[in-house]
């Protein structure tokens, strides 16, 4: 008697709670960074025809800035402990943060043109009705994003100047200032986006 084999069917298993953890922690951390990479196109939304254009530009390039900025404080640390492959990284991402830097405090410049109008500019209005936010945030903001454009110059070219020899041990206190500025440079940048965000979001331009 010829026994004949039956395949039984495939019965689709359900993912496990550690695969959906991991899928719902992926899909929201794709689209927290999506709507904040997004952020400066809000701009574009505002009745007001000067945030449309100097707020997006600004804004996005201060998006940019902040980013990368970071990126260069964040690899500061293993480079301060002598991890020789950081350095290549290191100093591809001093330069764009100088570049993008000087971007941001630029616009920030044309921003700031119509920021202090004697008639209509938020300075004005800020001043008037709450001065608190003005001193606290702008003030800030002013004078301390400034400072990032010539520690990326400074740390650039000194990490271009001293090539590999910079991990050297006679060059430990030069790598040390180098690392002690581009984290500098992260907390100016990421100090000034938030109260610059802080001022735009009590009175646009």
């Amino acid at each position: 008697m010829t026994h004949q084999n039956l395949e039984k069917p495939t019965v689709s298993e359900f993912p496990k709670t550690a695969d959906i953890a991991t899928v719902c922690v992926y899909g929201i951390s794709l689209l927290s960074a999506s709507l904040f990479l997004f952020l400066p196109l809000a701009n574009l939304l505002s009745p007001s025809p000067w945030q449309r254009t100097m707020g997006a530009v600004h804004g996005l390039a201060s998006l940019l800035a902040t980013l990368v900025i970071a990126y260069a404080g964040h690899i500061a640390f293993p480079l301060l402990k002598g991890v020789k492959k950081i350095l290549p990284q290191a100093r591809t991402a001093a330069f764009w943060a100088s570049v993008l830097s000087f971007l941001a405090i630029a616009s920030g410049n044309w921003v700031y043109m119509r920021y202090r109008a004697p008639s209509g500019g938020a300075r004005a209005w800020l001043r008037e009705n709450t001065p608190l936010v003005h001193y606290l945030f702008m003030e800030y903001h002013e004078f301390t994003v400034l400072f990032t454009f010539p520690l990326g110059v400074a740390c650039t070219w000194i990490l271009w100047q001293y090539g590999d020899a910079i991990l050297e041990p006679k060059n430990r206190p030069v790598l040390t200032a180098v690392c002690l500025s581009l984290m500098a440079m992260m907390f100016f940048a990421i100090g000034g986006f938030v109260t610059g965000l802080n001022v735009a979001k009590v009175h646009s331009l």
